[in-house]
Order: structure tokens, then C-alpha cells, then sequence
């Protein structure tokens, strides 16, 4: 009896140990897992991140061009952000604003206004292209014009970061992005502007269409 007592407490011991030692193994096999997983799980909540970021960006892009078709937004007005001329390959241009957002289009997202310590605020610039000589005091805005837009993070203009002219080549995308990258436009789009005075952007591009001899607007690029 007594040695069958002994027995018994020398398998419970043993149990015990073992027990012990496949909890360490358990732990050391989570621990492992959750290593390799991490980085996974980052890159996940980056790029919804990123996306939602995207999507909030092109909305202020379209408001932006809301503002401009519909006459809210005009040259020399109260709000400022009017796009600037430019002459050649719009999508070239124009440079980056850097450190200069005061003369840019404002798109609060969070209230009190874009902040620089903010990256839900948005600041939209806009390049136009119209060669028609007759413009006058850079409004474009009777005869219509080929619209460049460019959304950038509030927190693009905070100290110490330089904003790079994007080529048509580098442009971000929700995958490979990670949280975004500051130098860089969020999105960038062109559209059409019609005239304000009547017509479409059709008519307002086919003015626009040069003859490849002249050089000049092409007579019959829309018959």
C-alpha cells in the first residue's frame, strides 16, 4: 500500500513536469507565430490606412473642381487656391509649393481649419493650360481650360519636409505605400473646365487643339 502511494505521487510529479514543460513549448510556438504574423498585420492596417487616406483626398480633388466649375472659387477672390498658369505639358507641372501652403486650396477634414500638424487636412493645388493668346490677367475662367490637380497631406508642409516635383512615373497607390508618403502628392487628376460665358468643354477643347503645321488652334479639329 505504501509503496503503491509512492507510485502514484511519483507519476503525479512527473505529470507535472511535463506539463510544465509543454506550456513553455506552447508559449515559445505563440511567440513565434506572432513574430512572423506582425509584420503582416502592420502592413494590413497601413494600407487601409493609405486607402481611406486616397479616398478622402479624391473627394477633396472633386470638391476642389466643384469650386471652380461652379464659380465659388474665382481669381483674385476670397478663397484662395485659384490654379496658376502654365505653358507646355501640364502633367510636368507645376512645381511643388514648398512650405507655401497659404496660397493653396484648404480642405478641413477634422475642424479649425488645415493645420500643418495634421494629416487628415488636405491642401489642393491647380495648374491650368489654355493657349489662346486673348486670356487676360491669367483668368482663364471665360474660355475654359485643361485643368491639372494635385492633393497634398496637410502635414506635407510641416518643418523639415521637401516636397519632390512627381514625375509621371512616381506616383503613390495603396499597395507598397505603407502610411503614405509625405513628399508626394496624395492624388493627382486632370480634368476639363467649360467657359463660364456659355458653351461646353468640348467646344472650350477643340479651341484648344493646335495644328500640328501652324501651331496655331486648329480650324477643323472638332467638324
Amino acid at each position: 500500500m505504501i509503496k503503491h502511494q509512492k507510485t502514484q505521487s511519483l507519476d503525479k510529479s512527473q505529470d507535472a513536469g511535463y506539463t510544465i514543460i509543454e506550456s513553455l513549448v506552447a508559449m515559445i510556438v505563440v511567440s513565434v507565430l506572432m513574430i512572423a504574423i506582425a509584420p503582416v498585420m502592420a502592413y494590413s492596417v497601413a494600407t487601409r490606412v493609405q486607402a481611406k487616406r486616397m479616398e478622402l483626398a479624391t473627394q477633396a480633388a472633386r470638391t476642389y473642381i466643384d469650386a471652380l466649375r461652379t464659380g465659388a472659387l474665382k481669381k483674385g477672390g476670397t478663397i484662395p487656391g485659384f490654379p496658376i498658369k502654365r505653358s507646355g505639358k501640364l502633367a510636368e507641372a507645376p512645381a511643388p509649393p514648398n512650405q507655401n501652403p497659404s496660397n493653396l486650396y484648404c480642405v478641413d477634414t477634422d475642424g479649425g481649419g488645415c493645420q500643418t500638424s495634421s494629416n487628415k487636412d488636405f491642401y489642393v493645388q491647380g495648374a491650368w493650360l489654355n493657349s489662346d493668346a486673348s486670356i487676360t490677367a491669367d483668368d482663364p475662367t471665360s474660355k475654359g481650360y485643361q485643368l491639372l490637380v494635385r492633393v497634398y497631406r496637410a502635414d506635407s508642409f510641416a518643418s523639415g519636409v521637401t516636397l519632390k516635383n512627381p514625375p509621371t512615373t512616381t506616383k503613390q497607390s495603396i499597395v507598397g505605400s505603407g502610411l503614405g508618403n509625405l513628399t508626394l502628392p496624395v492624388v493627382e487628376m486632370s480634368t476639363e473646365i467649360p467657359p463660364s460665358t456659355g458653351g461646353s468643354a468640348y467646344q472650350s477643347l477643340c479651341t484648344r487643339i493646335l495644328d500640328r503645321t501652324t501651331n496655331a488652334p486648329s480650324t477643323t479639329a472638332c467638324k
